[in-house]
C-alpha cells in the first residue's frame, strides 16, 4: 500500500494534566476527556433522525441501504467512493475514515488510527511470517481476536476506525521479495488457512450475530501481486504474466478461502497488472471471481491510489472519466486515494457510467458500516461498547505476543552439546551482533507503536550475566568490528550472534538483489566463531530467507536459530528458546534458496513450475527442481518425534456419473464434479510419540505427491496439525482427506481434476502408496 498525499487532519485529544491525571496508570478505567467514537444516526443529539429507515436497527440491512442510498444526490454519493469519506448532515452521517491496518497488531499506518497519551500503544505481535511458522491455525485466530479487542477498544476513544486493511495473504512466491515478511509464506494451503483463521478472530461477534462485524478485515492484494521494486521492474508498471493453472493452483487458493471460509468484508485490488489488464480494472477477476464465484459478502477496495496509478502510470485509459468507470464497472466499490471522488460524477453525465452502478458500490460500503453497527447509534450502548484503554496491552495480551514468538522460533542446526544452554552453567554470554539489542526491528513493517519491548540481549540478560558488542553500527554492516567482537566471545562460555536484514534491507517498495547476509555480517559471525571458547549460537533476523550455507556447514557454529521480526517480545522470546524454558518447534514456511538461485533467475518470472528447456528451475517447495540451503517445513526440536501409520486405505474408487467417456476409455484424469464428490472422502490415522526426555509441540505434515500429469506439483500439503506432547507420550492424529480437494490437480486450462493413479502421501519419513482409481 502507497502512503496517499491526502491524509486525513489529525482530531486533537483534549488532554487534561491535571495531578491526578499523573497518579492514574495508563491501563487506569478512569480516563479523562477524550475524543468520542465517529458514527451514524446519532438519535440520542438529534431524535430526528428516528424517522430516516436507515438508522431503523430492526429493518433488515439491505432495506436500510437502500432507504439511505435514495436519499443521496449523485453528488453526495461519491463522497462515499474515496477512503476519506465526506459527511452529510442533513441524514446525520458523519465523516469516517475506511483506512486502518491491522497486519499484527493494531498499526498507526494509515490516517484512520493513531496512539495518544490516552492509548500510547497496542500489542504488537510477531510480523505474520514468523506466527505462519507456528502452523497452529487456533493461534492465528486468537492472535485476530486480541487485535480486533483492541481496535474495538481505541475505536470507543475515537482513535481508530473499523475497517482495517489486514491480511496479506499474497504468496511469497520470490526470496528477494520485500514484503514477504508481510504474508504467511509461499503455500497455499498454509495461507488459505491463516488468511481465514485471521479474518475469524478479528470479525466473528461474540454474541452469535453471524452477519455482524467485530470489526471488518482486508485480504490482500488481489492478485498475483509480489514484486516490489527490483532492477527496474517496479509494482506500479509490472505486467505479471502467469498461466492460467498458476493463478488457479497458487495465487488465486488463498483469496477464495478468505472470502469462502473466512467470510472477510472485504477484498484489495493490487496495483499490478495480470496478463495486461490492471487488477482493479478487470471485470473478470472482481465481478466475476470475487463476487460472482465466491459471493463476496462486503466491498472490494482498491489499493490506494491505485485507480490513479493505472490511469497515469499504466495509461490503461484516454480519460480519468473513463477509468473511474472501467474500475467501477469492474467491480470496484471504493478507492482509497481521491480518484474516484474526483472523475465519477463527470464520467456518469458524461454517459460512460449509469448512477445505478455507483449505487451498487456505495451500497456495498454502506452494508459493510452497517454490519459494523456504525448505522447502530450511540457505540457505548452496543456489544463492544465498554471497552476502553484498559483492555489494550493487557497482560493477557502481551503474552500472547511472546507465545506466538516462541512458537514460530526455528531451530534450523542444533550440534550435540549445543542448545538449550544451561542458565546455571552458563557464567557468561558474548552477545554480539546489529540485531542484538534492536527495539523497532523487531516489529518489522505496518507497524504500530508496541506496549513495550524487550530486547534479544534483555532477553538473555535476564537469565544470565552479558558482555556485549554490536560488531556492526547496522545491519549494513560496511565494516565490522571484528576485533572487540571476538575478544568477549573467547572468555564467555558461550556466544549468541544476532544478525540479518531489517526494513533497509527488504521492506514495501524495496526487494532484494542478494540473498547473504548484508555487509561484513559473514566475515563478523566466522570470525567470532572462530575465536569462541564455547557453543556458538546464530540468530537470524529476517523476513526472506538468507543463504546461510556458510554457517550450515561451519562446525564452529553449533546452532541455527531463524526468528523472523519477533515483535514487542521478541527478545524475551529468543531467550525462552535458548535457555530451553520453551521447545522449538517452528517450521519455515518457505524455502530458502542459494545466491546462486538469484543470479541465475529473474524476480520477473511469474512461473512456479520449472521448464527444462530453459534450466528454468520453477518456484517453492511444490515444484522447485534445484539446490536449497534450508527447505519448506523443517525446523528441529529438543526432543524427537516418531511417527506411525495406523490407518490408511490403500485404494480408493471413484463413483462414475452414467455416459462419462472414462467408462469406455482410458483417462488419466477426471474432471472434479459435485455430485461425484459428495462424501468422497476417507480419514488417516498416526501415531505420534516424543521420544524425548523435554515435553514440546510438533507439528505433522501431510504430504501428497500425485501422478506426474498435468505438470502436477512434485508435492503440496494436505493438512497440517499441531500437538503438544509431554515426553515419552503419544497421541493419535486424525485427517480427514477429502479425495476431490486434496488429491485433485489443476490442469493447463484452470480445471481441477482428480488425478487416476498412485498417489504417495509422506509424513515425516513415513511414505504411503494409494491407488486412485474408477
Amino acid at each position: 500500500m502507497a502512503t496517499a498525499q491526502n491524509r486525513a487532519p489529525k482530531v486533537p485529544v483534549l488532554l487534561c494534566f491535571s495531578i491526578y491525571f499523573a497518579l492514574l496508570s495508563l491501563t487506569s478505567s478512569r480516563v479523562c476527556a477524550q475524543s468520542s467514537p465517529v458514527f451514524a444516526c446519532d438519535t440520542g443529539s438529534n431524535p430526528a433522525l428516528a424517522s430516516f429507515g436507515f438508522c431503523d436497527k430492526s429493518l433488515a440491512i439491505d432495506l436500510r441501504v437502500a432507504d439511505l442510498v435514495k436519499r443521496l444526490t449523485l453528488q453526495e454519493k461519491t463522497l462515499f467512493l474515496v477512503n476519506t469519506a465526506g459527511s452529510v448532515s442533513r441524514l446525520g452521517i458523519p465523516k469516517y475514515e475506511w483506512w486502518s491496518e491491522a497486519l499484527h497488531g493494531v498499526s498507526y499506518v494509515g490516517p484512520g488510527t493513531r496512539f495518544s497519551n490516552v492509548v500510547p500503544g497496542a500489542t504488537s505481535f510477531p510480523q505474520v511470517i514468523l506466527t505462519a511458522a507456528s502452523f497452529n491455525t487456533s493461534l492465528f485466530e486468537a492472535i485476530g481476536r486480541v487485535v480486533s479487542t483492541e481496535a474495538r477498544a481505541m475505536y470507543n476513544v475515537g482513535l481508530a476506525g473499523l475497517t482495517y486493511w489486514s491480511p496479506n495473504i499474497n504468496i511469497f512466491r520470490d526470496p528477494r521479495w520485500g514484503r514477504g515478511q508481510e504474508t504467511p509464506g509461499e503455500d497455499p494451503l498454509l495461507s488459505s488457512k491463516y488468511g481465514s483463521g485471521y479474518v475469524r478472530g478479528l470479525q466473528q461477534k461474540d454474541d452469535g450475530d453471524t452477519n455482524g462485524l467485530k470489526v471488518a478485515a482486508c485480504c490482500k492484494h488481489y492478485t498475483a501481486y509480489d514484486l516490489d521494486k527490483w532492477k527496474g521492474a517496479d509494482r506500479y508498471h509490472f505486467n505479471a504474466v502467469v498461466t492460467q493453472q498458476d493463478l488457479d493452483d497458487t495465487f488465486q487458493p488463498p483469496f477464495k478461502s478468505c472470502v469462502i471460509d473466512g467470510n472477510v468484508a472485504s477484498v484489495m485490488c493490487s496495483y499490478n497488472q495480470v496478463n495486461g489488464k490492471p487488477t482493479c480494472a478487470d471485470p473478470d477477476l472482481l465481478a466475476g471471481v470475487i463476487r460472482g464465484q465466491w459471493k463476496l459478502n462486503g466491498y472490494i477496495v482498491s489499493d490506494c491510489d491505485s485507480v490513479d496509478v493505472f490511469y497515469n502510470s499504466q495509461h490503461y485509459t484516454k480519460t480519468p472519466e473513463e477509468a473511474a468507470a472501467k474500475a467501477i464497472l469492474a467491480g470496484l466499490d471504493l478507492n482509497c486515494g481521491s480518484f474516484l471522488g474526483k472523475h465519477t460524477e463527470a464520467a456518469v453525465k458524461g454517459g460512460l457510467l449509469a448512477e445505478a452502478a455507483v449505487d451498487k458500490a456505495i451500497s456495498n460500503n454502506f452494508a459493510t458500516l452497517m454490519r459494523l453497527g456504525f448505522f447502530d447509534g450511540d457505540p457505548s450502548k452496543q456489544l463492544y461498547g465498554k471497552l476502553g484503554p484498559k483492555d489494550v496491552c493487557t497482560p493477557e495480551h502481551q503474552e500472547l505476543a511472546r507465545e506466538t514468538a516462541r512458537q514460530g522460533i526455528v531451530l534450523l542446526k542444533n550440534s550435540p552439546g549445543s542448545l538449550p544452554l544451561s542458565p546455571t552453567a552458563i557464567k557468561s554470554l558474548a552477545v554480539i551482533g546489529p540485531n542484538a539489542n534492536v527495539t523497532k526491528t523487531m516489529i518489522g513493517n505496518y507497524e504500530g507503536t508496541p506496549c513495550k519491548y524487550t530486547t534479544p540481549l534483555q532477553g538473555l540478560t535476564a537469565s544470565v550475566a552479558t558482555t556485549y558488542q554490536p560488531g556492526c553500527s547496522n545491519v549494513a554492516c560496511g565494516t565490522a568490528q571484528v576485533d572487540d567482537a571476538k575478544k568477549i566471545a573467547a572468555s564467555a562460555d558461550a556466544t549468541v550472534l544476532v544478525v540479518g536484514a531489517d526494513l533497509s534491507i527488504e521492506a514495501e517498495d524495496r526487494d532484494r538483489v542478494d540473498l547473504n547476509l548484508p555487509g561484513q555480517q559473514q566475515l563478523l559471525v566466522t570470525e567470532v566463531a572462530k575465536a569462541s571458547k564455547g557453543p556458538v549460537i546464530l540468530v537470524i533476523m529476517s523476513g526472506g530467507g538468507m543463504d546461510v550455507s556458510f554457517a550450515k556447514s561451519d562446525d564452529k557454529i553449533t546452532s541455527i536459530l531463524w526468528v523472523g521480526y519477533p515483535g514487542q517480545a521478541g527478545g524475551a522470546a529468543i531467550a525462552d528458546v535458548i535457555f530451553g524454558y520453551f521447545n522449538p518447534s517452528g517450521r519455515l514456511p518457505m524455502t530458502w534458496y542459494p545466491q546462486s538461485f538469484a543470479d541465475k533467475v529473474p524476480m520477473t518470472n511469474m512461473n512456479m513450475r520449472p521448464d527444462p528447456s530453459t534450466g528454468y528451475p520453477g518456484r517453492s517447495y511444490r515444484f522447485y527442481t534445484g539446490e536449497t540451503v534450508y527447505s519448506f517445513g523443517d525446523g528441529l526440536s529438543y526432543s524427537s518425534f516418531k511417527h506411525h501409520l495406523a490407518q490408511a486405505p490403500k485404494l480408493v474408487s471413484i463413483p462414475l456419473e452414467e455416459g462419462n467417456i472414462c467408462h469406455s476409455s482410458r483417462c488419466k484424469s477426471l474432471d472434479v464434479v459435485e455430485q461425484s464428490c459428495q462424501n468422497l472422502g476417507f480419514d488417516i490415522h498416526l501415531r505420534v510419540k516424543n521420544m524425548g526426555t523435554m515435553g514440546g509441540s510438533h507439528t505433522v505434515f501431510l504430504f501428497s505427491s500425485p501422478p506426474s500429469m498435468h505438470n502436477s506439483p512434485q508435492k503440496h500439503l494436505l493438512g497440517f496439525e499441531k500437538v503438544i506432547l509431554p515426553a515419552r507420550t503419544a497421541t493419535l492424529v486424525r485427517f480427514k482427506v477429502d479425495v476431490c480437494k486434496d488429491l485433485s490437480v489443476v490442469d493447463e486450462l484452470g480445471s481441477r481434476k482428480i488425478a487416476l493413479g498412485q498417489h504417495v502421501l509422506h509424513v515425516g519419513s513415513l511414505k504411503h502408496s494409494l491407488s486412485v482409481r474408477i
